[in-house]
């Protein structure tokens, strides 16, 4: 490819080394670097306008937006996963590259990697790739560094692949391995890294540009700031896919008129606006959101009651005497008192469901609740906690030490210190138990949404579901909902062309014919204790929208260690379309051996499945998350069973990300989330059954972990 800054020439050997010689030592002079945030770009992640640079979001961020221009549009979910780490996919709807007509859908997933930080001397260095997996045909990858002069970032970058369409030079890698001059694309299924494609090809392309933070600009309205003026010199030569870029390497009909962008970008602490022209055709606005996943925005949460004093004198010191007027006090708190005894100076009170998330908040409202009902010897209070009948922690507080926070005497972390965490343990004797069915129910939303779908870009539903649950005694409880379909576009997906048993891909059908008063689930449970620390359950109904059937779960997960290890199986036949009553005739044996670990760096969690999956394929599933101590949590997950890329049918392979942010981040006193899971595609190898109550789930929030990261709500 001819042009560029070289005027068609290849520069010498000296001329790459110079370039890479000014591209590591950016600052000739000292100059103190100052800590400014970075600006979205148009294609998400932190950039100038096209192209990146070498500034990241503050650790933990997750944004969401779009940026509009004619015949392409993109949608974006970014998160700063670790803080060397930007993640973001992108869904973009754009001209068809083949026909050079009409809009087509595409799924891409970058990355961007910190390879060190800006100080003194040295800019900021790192290195990204694009569309990491996938079609390709916004692959590409880059070097950038970025270094700030007072009120200007400057930054310069070598692109490869559709970065370095503009060829402004030989790849310099190509001096080690004459491999890296070949860059083929080879689609396939889709959904694959393309190995042996990063880095490579024939020519790289030079970008780059400055951000200037314009100063604060006095108005009769006030001062206006967070303006932000950017200049861009791009290495993509393409305004759009004509060609099939890049299949077609020659006569490009989509190329750019300019290779130098510029545009407006205005940015506060949550939100980005910007207006840019692009490619010397273009007028492109972008807009995104932000928040900081470890310290979100709050809507005010209820405040604690007031602790009142202890009595004044001893009354009864006997249980049942006693217990009545304790379930009182904890109703009224939200909680539900299913036991109380009391010996000597200390009392132990068994507690089920409640609208709190954490132990420390539970273990908080109960001593709180009590306080002015239990004599005033008592010193020790042992809280046994219950999810659905199922004890998952028992925790000793001392009562000294809550009334010395509530006072401002103390703190949530000395009542942490001098708290005791258990294994549950056998039911408490001599104990005044609460007697009568326990009912639960309530309403919620629900929401389902599939990005990137080629039939069309959102495929989305949203429902109202009420939901109940009986608790019977001796662990076993029978629970079901009811489902209304409010809105959708989901019943308008292609029908499905898998070749596996349509275990999740007829996903359409069931959308439609489901849409009125669907029962998504209706079972019966049994939820156990079998030793300390080891838990199990049996449930046996309609276990989800899509299958019935029997299933079983045992999970030896130690309360004071970082890990866990499960076992699930079941027998399950899968349900008719409209969600009632009837099956079908497929029916599959399903269940995994899993692991799960906490990893000792920035609160990430894994978990490890392997077996046999609903459309009968084998294989195994790798999760890795980050839970933040604000509840959020975000994490991503791939499988791969002995299913080929080729059956599997589009994406090759499971994969997707997910997201639950707690309700009471929106001032609901709840301690259920709201969550998605997001694939590129939904197929039908490497399905899991999608059980109510998973023991994991259920019970982490009881382990010594957790207890710890949450302190801060024993006082709230």
């Amino acid at each position: 490819m001819a042009g560029g800054v070289w005027g068609g020439q290849r520069p010498p050997r000296a001329a790459i080394a110079t370039f890479a010689l000014l591209l590591l030592l950016f600052a000739p002079a000292r100059v103190a670097a100052q800590v400014v945030e970075g600006t979205g770009s148009d294609w998400g992640g932190v950039g100038l306008i096209e192209m990146r640079n070498a500034r990241f979001r503050p650790d933990g961020t997750m944004e969401a937006g779009t940026s509009l221009r004619h015949q392409r549009q993109f949608y974006f979910l970014g998160f700063q996963a670790l803080p060397w780490l930007e993640t973001t996919f992108r869904v973009g709807e754009r001209l068809n590259g083949t026909t050079g007509e009409g809009m087509s859908s595409d799924r891409s997933f970058d990355i961007k990697i910190r390879l060190w930080e800006e100080n003194d001397w040295r800019p900021a260095l790192a290195v990204g790739i694009q569309d990491i997996a996938g079609t390709g045909i916004y692959g590409g990858e880059y070097l950038v560094a970025s270094k700030r002069f007072w009120d200007f970032d400057f930054s310069l970058g070598i692109g490869w692949g559709r970065i370095g369409t503009e060829a402004d030079a030989p790849n310099p890698l190509t001096d080690l391995w004459s491999g890296f001059a070949n860059r083929t694309r080879n689609v396939g299924q889709g959904g694959t890294p393309r190995w042996g494609t990063y880095f490579h090809g024939e020519d790289i392309a030079f970008f780059g540009g400055v951000e200037w933070s314009v100063p604060p600009i006095p108005t009769p309205w006030g001062v206006f700031e967070g303006l932000r003026a950017k200049v861009e010199v791009s290495g993509d030569r393409l305004r759009d896919e004509r060609g099939g870029y890049p299949g077609n390497t020659t006569n490009l009909r989509g190329e750019t008129r300019t290779r130098v962008n510029a545009g407006l970008q205005w940015t506060n602490d949550w939100l980005d606006i910007g207006v840019n022209y692009v490619n010397g055709t273009d007028v492109l606005l972008r807009a995104s959101i932000r928040m900081d996943a470890a310290d979100p925005p709050r809507a005010p949460l209820p405040a604690p009651p007031a602790m009142a004093s202890r009595p004044a004198e001893g009354g009864s010191a006997e249980s049942r005497a006693l217990a009545p007027r304790i379930f009182a006090a904890l109703d009224e708190a939200g909680l539900r008192g299913t036991a109380f005894a009391i010996e000597g100076q200390e009392a132990r009170i068994a507690v089920s469901g409640g609208r709190f998330r954490t132990l420390a908040q539970v273990a908080g409202r109960v001593v709180r609740a009590v306080q002015p009902v239990l004599p005033p010897e008592v010193e020790r209070v042992v809280i046994a906690w219950s999810r659905d009948g199922l004890e998952i922690a028992r925790l000793m507080v001392l009562r000294s030490a809550m009334e010395a926070a509530a006072r401002g005497h103390g703190s949530a972390e000395e009542v942490f210190a001098t708290a005791m965490l258990m294994a549950p343990g056998d039911p408490f004797e001599n104990a005044a138990r609460a007697t009568g069915l326990f009912i639960d129910w309530g309403f919620e939303p629900r929401a389902r949404v599939i990005l990137g779908d080629p039939s069309r870009t959102v495929l989305w539903q949203v429902a109202l579901a009420a939901s109940a649950r009986v608790e019977l005694g001796a662990g076993v409880s029978i629970a079901g909902s009811v489902a209304q379909v409010v809105a959708q576009n989901l019943n308008s997906a292609l029908p499905s062309d898998s070749v596996l048993p349509h275990v999740r891909s007829d996903y359409a059908f069931y959308a439609e014919e489901g849409r009125t008063l669907a029962v998504p689930t209706l079972y019966a449970e049994g939820l156990w204790s079998l030793a300390p620390d080891v838990f199990a359950r049996a449930s046996a109904g309609y276990l989800e929208p899509m299958f019935a059937g029997i299933s079983g779960e045992v999970l030896w997960r130690p309360h004071d260690r970082p890990w866990g290890l499960g076992l699930d199986i079941a027998y399950v036949g899968q349900r008719d379309y409209d969600q009632r009553f009837g099956l079908q005739d497929y029916r599959v044996t399903t269940g995994q051996v899993s692991v799960y670990a906490d990893l000792p760096w920035w609160n990430l969690t894994t978990t490890l499945r392997g077996g046999r999956y609903l459309a009968g394929d084998w294989g195994g599933t790798v999760e890795i998350a980050r839970r933040f101590d604000s509840g959020i949590e975000v994490g991503a997950f791939a499988t791969l069973t002995d299913v080929s890329f080729s059956r599997f049918g589009e994406g090759s392979f499971d994969k997707g990300i997910f997201f639950r942010i707690p309700l009471d981040i929106f001032g609901v006193q709840s301690r259920s989330s709201f969550g998605a899971v997001i694939r590129p595609t939904q197929r039908d190898g490497g399905q899991r059954l999608q059980v109510d109550n998973q023991l994991w789930d259920l019970t982490r929030d009881g382990r010594e972990d957790s207890l710890q990261r949450g302190a801060g709500w024993f006082t709230r």
